[in-house]
């Protein structure tokens, strides 16, 4: 799938060192998934050089190329700094396009802008950052009432209220409809768009796997098996659209979220045979990822086949499912380890300390839970309470796990039942702070667990 990418990394490599100066794309982004994450971070700066030269035509446009590229790098690599230099580059935009009475380039800016914030919301954790990313789509949207910008605008506020009223406990399935139905419209007027502008098609496919996740997180959280099919049609449908010689890593990531949502199927529905499926999907789908070319797409996807294997081994209570989901939480990390401040290291962390527990439930090797609790309190010496509150009490809340597990193997208590306690009741304090019901009930659950005269003889 990666071939022409590798072809052009090797016709370009003896250039690395003095790059064109206007890159390897001249400014058409439909060409960037052809680039490696290494090419892509030459292409950013170049395209910079571009928009910064003296004699430069069209700088806002030059501008929000380089946005647009510097936002691809941070979305590969989860670099802060890219992103901060895509959404600074998206605004200086903004402005230029103000400046010239541009309202379609001005409101294209503003999206972009937009795009960045939800970016960040999603890498980093901040939900801050949606309700920025829900003004600037808003200001695009008034501004115009067609072209490029109003379907993006569209898209970017239904993916916000999506996402916000998942946090509602009192969701049900007929509003996952409702929602999922305000991309159809934004949706069909990016393919009009996309017969005529080829970067449009990317952009419709990232609108359809926009509403595919929403609809599989709306499945998972209602158990929904009719949301879920619904997530895995769309997410084909994504793939089936895009040219998967030149749309490579969209094409990916829309095999990914097709392999996500058959295994989050098969787990609503306790279903074996459909978790082996969705298990199958996603390492068939890492074949046509590699590393170089998105590292955290590709951690991403060890991480949701490692949480489809940890499924799998939690229905068939078989041990080597486990095995098979720490060693790909252990190639996740090769990407994480050097991301500390992403939210996702600490759930991969956590997720793996938990299999490693429930491995050594099944086998009575107590080895292997000494070698996750060292492993879970290297972790939470690396998170920061203050910085990522709720990583850090999910951290908390598997480590107790792992005390609970001691208790249960070795019917002796030195001390890892006032260890579990302290733990929890420090995540409970995080959890209620920030309203997270669900989180709160499974430390509850624990607690009494612990609490109970016969605790450790589970």
């Amino acid at each position: 799938m990666f071939e022409l990418g590798r072809e052009l990394k090797r016709f370009f490599a003896p250039e690395r060192a003095k790059a064109p100066t206007d890159g390897l794309t001249g400014g058409d982004s439909s060409l960037l998934e052809l680039l490696d994450s290494q090419l892509l971070a030459q292409e950013a700066k170049a395209c910079d050089v571009a928009a910064g030269r003296i004699g430069a035509k069209d700088k806002p446009r030059r501008r929000l190329e380089a946005a647009i590229v510097w936002r691809e790098v941070a979305r590969r690599t989860g670099d802060a700094v890219a992103l901060r230099k895509a959404a600074a580059g998206a605004e200086t935009a903004a402005a230029g396009f103000e400046t010239a009475h541009r309202h379609d380039g001005w409101a294209r800016a503003r999206c972009e802008q937009a795009f960045c914030a939800l970016l960040g919301a999603e890498i980093f954790g901040d939900p801050g950052l949606n309700a920025a990313a829900e003004v600037a789509f808003k200001d695009a949207r008034s501004h115009v009432r067609g072209g490029l910008a109003a379907p993006l605008a569209d898209v970017g506020i239904a993916a916000i209220e999506g996402r916000r009223r998942l946090e509602d406990l009192a969701i049900d399935a007929a509003e996952g409809w409702a929602l999922s139905a305000r991309f159809n419209a934004p949706i069909t007027a990016l393919d009009q768009i996309a017969k005529r502008v080829v970067a449009a098609r990317g952009l419709a496919a990232e609108a359809r796997l926009i509403r595919a996740d929403l609809l599989a997180a709306w499945g998972a959280r209602l158990k929904d098996a009719d949301l879920l099919d619904a997530a895995a049609l769309e997410a084909a449908t994504a793939a089936e659209r895009l040219d998967q010689a030149y749309e490579p890593l969209t094409w990916a990531r829309a095999k990914i979220l097709h392999g996500q949502a058959l295994a989050l199927r098969g787990e609503a529905a306790g279903d074996l045979d459909a978790l082996a499926a969705g298990a199958g999907a996603l390492a068939l789908a890492l074949d046509n990822l590699t590393r170089d070319h998105s590292p955290l797409d590709w951690a991403r996807t060890q991480i949701a086949l490692a949480q489809a294997l940890q499924a799998l081994g939690e229905a068939s209570s078989d041990a080597r499912a486990f095995e098979h989901a720490v060693s790909c939480y252990d190639r996740a990390n090769l990407v994480l380890r050097d991301a500390p401040t992403l939210p996702l290291r600490g759930v991969a962390a956590g997720a793996r300390a938990v299999c490693l527990a429930r491995s050594a439930e099944i086998t009575g090797d107590l080895a292997v839970l000494d070698a996750a609790e060292a492993a879970m309190k290297i972790e939470l010496a690396q998170l920061s309470g203050r910085r990522d509150p709720v990583g850090w009490a999910l951290s908390q809340l598997h480590l107790a796990r792992l005390y609970e597990a001691r208790l249960g193997l070795t019917g002796r208590d030195n001390g890892e039942r006032a260890s579990a306690l302290m733990a929890l009741d420090a995540a409970l304090d995080v959890f209620a702070e920030h309203g997270l019901r669900s989180l709160s009930v499974l430390a509850y659950d624990a607690v009494e667990r612990l609490e109970a005269p016969d605790a450790c003889e589970r």
